[in-house]
């Protein structure tokens, strides 16, 4: 008998094909799993709780010299990070100064096995961020074009409180959809959809049974 460790697409594909979770198409390659990290949740928040152990979470000041409403922390190689300075990618943790923590395997395989649910296949994330969000808190339209190329998807997972998603097109005045997102809902767009408009609306007072009075996303990249 074997005595590797289950991976997570084994545990993933434990829950399949009759406990699948539902995918829905909002783009012409975006997709909403729901629910698709339940199976592994406990393992996904252990993880969370370490990273953020190690790399706390921080309010980033924008360029304009606003400071964020959502807090902000990352691992893997590569962090996100803004200043007045500007937005880019980071090896280093600038609250401090060490290389930011490695992404633990639970994660990596989640997001790579949600990407290859979603069309994408051989997602390599090299950066991972994290965004808490409290009450009121909320991320405006935007675009992800700090990465250096555009070939990888972008995947995100929601933990926590939920939340309304704004998915638009390619100009920022264009009309978004309003999804909603649910603890454990994963959401993967790229190829023709990467550079769509996105951001979510202020979080509504509530409290999560497992995370209290936030939500937190997940946003993993292919950064370098």
């Amino acid at each position: 008998m074997s005595s590797m460790q289950p991976t997570t697409f084994d545990l993933l594909a434990d829950h399949e094909p009759a406990q699948q979770p539902r995918a829905e198409q909002i783009g012409e390659q975006s997709w909403v799993l729901r629910g698709f990290a339940l199976p592994i949740v406990d393992q996904v928040l252990s993880a969370l709780d370490a990273l953020l152990a190690a790399a706390p979470l921080r309010h980033m000041v924008t360029p304009g010299g606003f400071s964020m409403s959502v807090g902000t922390s990352s691992c893997g190689a590569l962090g996100w990070i803004t200043d007045r300075s500007g937005y880019r990618y980071s090896a280093v943790d600038p609250l401090s100064g060490r290389p930011w923590p490695a992404m633990p395997l639970v994660l990596f395989e989640l997001a790579q096995t949600a990407a290859q649910r979603a069309g994408f296949a051989d997602f390599h994330a090299d950066s991972c961020l994290i965004n808490q969000y409290i009450p009121g808190a909320k991320m405006s339209l935007h675009q992800d074009k700090d990465e250096h190329a555009y070939a990888a998807p972008i995947v995100s997972l929601s933990l926590g409180l939920p939340a309304m998603f704004l998915f638009g097109g390619f100009a920022r005045s264009d009309k978004s959809q309003r999804i909603p997102l649910l603890h454990g809902d994963m959401v993967v767009w790229g190829g023709v959809d990467r550079l769509r408009f996105h951001g979510v609306l202020p979080i509504k007072p509530g409290r999560h049974p497992r995370l209290g009075e936030r939500r937190i996303n997940l946003t993993f990249r292919v950064a370098g």
